[in-house]
């Protein structure tokens, strides 16, 4: 038997009902595809949902960072790409992603970071611990950006306040990581998507938010770029940071 690939890619056909006023994929949807993406391709790899759940273990998406060069349009086919990198500060699986037209010419690109948690006592079980073996891409680079801490210190403007209900949770019982990016967009006026373009986002996923709890959405602007803007969810319930996230906007 071949050893799987460390690539996988499938083809993607935009649905309107994924997209913006502009005829536009939503952000969110762009990290729902890619993250459904890498849950196939975890699968195929042998570490998918079940076979981690098997050994009492879950994949839990830490951080992302995706570059827009701009947003697929809704009926347009594009090409997603992702593959396991590497491993970084010995905790965090790094996975890069890719999406391309249909003339292979690269629109959007991502790194991402995920853990790996016990699903008894929810703690953090390192890599070492767990050994998975996978296979790696450690030389094919999707966005060689940086995917740190970001710790904004946030004290913004509350821009909305969501309670977590049943559309917004996912199998693992907490609400899902493109439910946050949701929200994140939704603290910005749609004049903005009129009269500026999304260059790029960061978000950080702090504390699993649980349904019925309500998160406070801050925003504010940044001092150290034109357009770039911080946004922080905030748990009410146990005031705990579920989310900070960092955006750039471009005239």
């Amino acid at each position: 038997m071949d050893d799987p690939t460390p690539i996988y890619e499938q083809p993607l056909r935009v649905s309107a009902m994924e997209c913006d006023f502009k005829r536009e994929l939503k952000p969110a949807a762009i990290f729902r595809h890619l993250s459904e993406a890498a849950a196939v391709h975890a699968t195929q790899l042998g570490v998918g949902f079940e076979a981690m759940y098997a050994r009492n273990l879950f994949w839990v998406h830490s951080r992302m960072r995706i570059r827009f060069c701009r947003f697929p349009r809704a009926d347009e086919v594009v090409t997603l790409r992702t593959w396991p990198k590497d491993i970084l500060r010995r905790l965090l699986y790094i996975r890069d992603f890719e999406v391309l037209d249909a003339e292979g010419e690269r629109i959007a690109a991502a790194t991402s970071a995920w853990l790996i948690i016990d699903a008894t006592s929810r703690r953090l079980v390192s890599p070492k611990a767990v050994d998975l073996a996978l296979p790696a891409a450690s030389r094919r680079v999707g966005l060689d950006e940086p995917l740190d801490r970001l710790d904004l210190a946030l004290e913004g403007e509350e821009r909305l306040r969501v309670r977590a209900g049943y559309s917004a949770v996912d199998i693992l019982g907490h609400v899902n990581n493109s439910r946050y990016v949701d929200w994140i967009c939704d603290a910005f006026p749609i004049e903005m998507y009129r009269d500026q373009r999304l260059e790029w986002l960061q978000v950080n996923y702090d504390h699993e938010v649980l349904p019925g709890q309500e998160v406070a959405i801050l925003a504010s602007p940044r001092p150290e770029e034109p357009g770039l803007w911080a946004v922080e969810g905030r748990n009410c319930a146990n005031d705990t940071r579920a989310f900070e996230a960092l955006l750039q906007w471009r005239p």
